[in-house]
């Protein structure tokens, strides 16, 4: 075998891959769009068929993009949309039902109930989680009802449950290994934290068959082979990883203390605890970073917003008023301001650090002279205010104040997007000179677990900054700005 790594990266609305030297460079680069479906109001969904195609397709188009072969890799890692569910056939490997999307709220009642029954609290103290449909165990649980006989099934030892990044795992190596990793099962509300395992009396609580869940394992480890019927040549499979704390590895965010927001389709920032398990006491999770082979698990706190970059899509997909995200730039440097417009995108509900399911967004302060260019500013704006949000909670659980901010994902390509996030959260911005972390994440880790890399510190030096960005207003301008975004989340969590 070769000494390159690759890196798939599953994701809300792509498959992506990437071959990485061992130094980090991109060698080739390999993206396929996937679709999403919305049956009723708060659901959404995947079809698990059209993820594995898309990922393969853009597996094979980055080999043939760096000119190289299977034979050419160390090692894959696997990075992926987190909470999203599927469940399928262990003999076919087919899927029972259309994966159920991280963004989905069709469980909401359920966790109402749940939460009036007192389970709350043993949940938060047993996975660091709060009770919400966000996570994967109601959705497995609204799944195996919704399907004719699948309960029966599942107890039976029949179907499989998994995170995208297990699914991804039993098709590569062909059905030989169904396994999880402790980031991704951290984020079902079915594991114990403490000692990264499963919880028979949560899935007792959620309904959950226990015969339907994968292995833990640690993160970075040798899981199986991909099969050679697949890639040409059977590649170790070194790591599996949810995409955010695969992005927080990637940005070298490997000592305690270090922060790091991913813009995506939502946006997720993760703070390294080390090897302390942090319970916040400001509405964050407490989640699993990452395991390297048999060491101790690393621990973050994290601030979970689920609509961002979404924002900016809806503007696009259904208003028509970009024809492409990345005119919004240009768009919104065209005014100086809002013009008095605050877009609060609360699609799918508020996250972190509010946790209101239940509510829906609103753009306030229109006027005639609005314009498209004002309502853009506003959407990059609720991306920064609802970051500030976060980052207020996680100073206020480290007891000292977020002073830099690691960011990556789609939007921190955009240089007025980052300059406004400096200016209204207060912090030094900091994106670094390879942007695809999430992807340069689950290589490093794989490469750990394969050879061609030390040990996290020696992952780490690859990081590098591009620009770094400082706040310029006042500080007055900055709190005075703050207060017209919080009037304007309280009036809707008032309605």
């Amino acid at each position: 075998m070769g000494d390159l790594l690759l890196a798939l990266d599953q994701g809300t609305t792509s498959s992506r891959a990437i071959v990485f030297t061992p130094d980090g460079a991109i060698l080739g680069v390999g993206q396929m769009e996937h679709p999403q479906a919305f049956p009723a109001n708060g659901w959404v969904e995947h079809d698990p068929e059209a993820i594995w195609q898309t990922q393969l397709a853009a597996l094979k188009q980055a080999l043939n993009d760096a000119g190289v072969g299977a034979r050419d890799l160390a090692a894959i890692g696997i990075a992926n949309q987190r909470e999203t569910t599927v469940v399928w056939d262990r003999k076919d490997g087919l899927p029972i039902a259309p994966a159920i999307v991280w963004q989905d709220r069709r469980t909401a009642d359920v966790c109402a109930r749940l939460r009036s029954e007192g389970v709350e609290q043993l949940v938060y103290a047993r996975t660091g989680l709060v009770l919400d449909p966000y996570f994967s165990a109601t959705k497995i649980a609204a799944m195996l009802d919704a399907v004719p006989g699948a309960r029966a099934r599942a107890e039976r030892g029949e179907l499989a449950f998994g995170t995208v990044d297990s699914f991804l795992l039993w098709r590569l190596t062909r059905g030989a290994v169904h396994a999880t990793d402790v980031s991704n099962a951290s984020r079902t509300m079915l594991m114990r934290a403490d000692t990264c395992t499963w919880d028979e009396e949560l899935a007792d609580v959620f309904g959950v068959p226990m015969p339907a869940l994968p292995r833990i394992c640690p993160t970075a480890q040798l899981y199986g082979e991909a099969d050679a019927g697949v890639l040409g040549a059977a590649v170790p499979i070194g790591a599996l990883v949810g995409d955010q704390q695969s992005a927080t590895f990637g940005q070298a965010c490997v000592a305690p203390g270090m922060v790091k927001n991913t813009y995506g389709t939502g946006s997720f920032a993760l703070m390294n605890t080390g090897e302390r398990r942090c319970l916040s006491r400001n509405r964050l999770l407490s989640t699993v970073a990452w395991q390297i082979g048999g060491s101790s698990p690393v621990y973050a706190l994290e601030g979970s917003v689920f609509v961002t970059g979404a924002a900016i899509q809806w503007l696009r997909d259904s208003l028509g008023l970009i024809a492409d995200t990345r005119e919004t730039e240009q768009i919104a440097a065209s005014v100086p301001d809002c013009g008095g417009v605050t877009f609060v995108p609360a699609f799918v509900g508020l996250g972190a650090p509010h946790w209101r399911p239940d509510v829906r967004g609103a753009i306030v302060g229109l006027t005639r002279g609005s314009s498209r260019a004002h309502l853009v500013r506003a959407a990059l704006e609720a991306a920064c205010f609802q970051t500030r949000d976060v980052l207020e909670a996680l100073a206020a659980d480290a007891g000292q104040p977020v002073v830099s901010l690691r960011a990556d994902g789609g939007m921190a390509t955009n240089d007025l997007f980052l300059q406004m996030q400096a200016d209204l959260a207060g912090v030094v911005v900091e994106r670094p000179a390879v942007t695809e972390t999430t992807a340069m994440g689950a290589a490093l880790l794989a490469g750990i677990a394969c050879g061609p890399i030390g040990d996290p510190h020696d992952a780490a030096r690859r990081w590098k900054p591009d620009r770094v960005f400082e706040p310029r207003i006042a500080s007055d301008e900055r709190e005075a700005r703050y207060a017209v975004w919080k009037d304007a989340v309280a009036m809707i969590c008032r309605a």
